[in-house]
């Protein structure tokens, strides 16, 4: 065992933290590990002092003798001996230096086997009054679920699974590359550190099979298009006692017949007779809870647009509610008959005598073509 005092071989104070003592060892071994350092015969021993001071302060019960005892405490038995004598850089293992990269640790027995259950999504079409109004509904969602007749184990009833005799129960296996330990799943159980030599025929050794839950959803009222609902704990069940994953339920809305939504407005097409676009009236227009009149003024042209305030929908996080705009449509007559085509002929006749004053937006649209040719 060496006599040099273990914190000037690690080069930290005696009130060094466990982060602090790990990293200046971590620094150490890779400046003198022999397999970096073939010329240097002395690297060696540098690289074993390292590791020995590493492994006795590390330990918090022999760091405890060593700073009240010193060198003393571990000699003629006393603590027992942590000398790195006889470890060569061909058998060291760096797994307590990159453990935390790796997998692992200090002794470590493997990763957990034990995971938490995947999430799901169940993608839900609602119509645009439930999604306004909020309605509860009943769904029905495939997920994994724990074989009842293994019981999760995977093994036929009356078996049990044994332990993996490639990584010994652990589910990790130790590769070699270079001078680096790197740990991995065990290739022979995938990770399970478990082997089944009879599976149960229900779920085939997975321990879990495929069923159906009905589950009740509450959509809350306001709820807009790619909206997610979670559900907690109600997706696929974990893994050896893992916790279950979440179930997120996607709300996405159907067309519909009469209104377009944008965010919390609405929006809708209203046509109107010419007599009434030129003439002005009144107008009765559907809103999601019951019916609104609009005036409409005379002389109005298509495409305008009516706003009727507070008449869309109160969005989950709105405070209040949108508007709804509607669009007034012109709708040109059809079938007519031989007197309608003759009163509308004499329209015409009468326009054309003053094209300007009745059709404003015609002439001035032919004043623009006129200078767009230079005519």
């Amino acid at each position: 065992m060496s006599k040099k005092d273990y914190y000037e071989v690690l080069g930290i104070n005696r009130d060094a933290s466990d982060e602090e003592i790990k990293k200046a060892y971590r620094k150490l071994a890779m400046k003198h590990h022999p397999d970096r350092n073939p010329d240097n015969p002395k690297a060696e021993e540098h690289f074993k002092e390292a590791k020995e001071a590493y492994e006795m302060l590390s330990d918090g019960q022999k760091r405890a003798a060593y700073d009240q005892y010193g060198h003393a405490a571990f000699e003629s038995g006393g603590m027992g001996g942590g000398s790195a004598g006889g470890a060569g850089a061909a058998g060291f293992d760096f797994s307590d230096i990159f453990g935390d990269i790796f997998g692992g640790g200090r002794g470590g027995g493997g990763r957990s086997n034990v995971h938490r259950g995947a999430d799901l999504r169940y993608n839900m079409e609602v119509t645009l009054e439930q999604a306004a109004r909020g309605t509860e509904t009943q769904i029905r969602v495939p997920t994994m679920a724990e074989c009842e007749t293994c019981k999760g184990t995977g093994a036929k009833p009356g078996t049990n699974p044994t332990s993996c005799t490639t990584c010994g129960g652990h589910g990790q296996v130790r590769m070699q590359q270079g001078f680096f330990s790197i740990q991995q799943a065990c290739p022979r159980c995938h990770g399970t550190g478990k082997m089944i030599a009879s599976p149960c025929k229900d779920c085939n050794g997975g321990g879990r099979i495929k069923k159906h839950k009905t589950l009740s959803v509450k959509i809350p009222a306001g709820v807009d298009n790619d909206d997610r609902i979670r559900l907690s704990g109600e997706g696929e069940n974990g893994v050896n006692g893992g916790p279950p994953g979440d179930l997120y339920v996607v709300i996405h809305t159907k067309p519909h017949a009469v209104f377009q939504r944008d965010h919390n407005d609405l929006h809708c097409e209203m046509p109107i007779s010419f007599s009434t676009a030129a003439l002005g009236g009144e107008i009765e227009i559907p809103t999601l809870d019951s019916v609104a009149h609009i005036k409409i003024p005379a002389e109005t042209q298509s495409g305008k647009i009516f706003r009727l305030r507070g008449k869309g929908i109160k969005g989950v996080r709105s405070s209040s509610h949108g508007d709804l705009h509607c669009h007034v449509i012109v709708e040109t007559p059809v079938n007519l008959t031989e007197r309608q085509k003759e009163l509308l002929r004499e329209l015409e006749a009468i326009n054309a005598t003053n094209s300007g004053h009745h059709n404003p937006r015609a002439k001035s649209w032919m004043d623009k073509v006129k200078d767009f040719f230079g005519t």
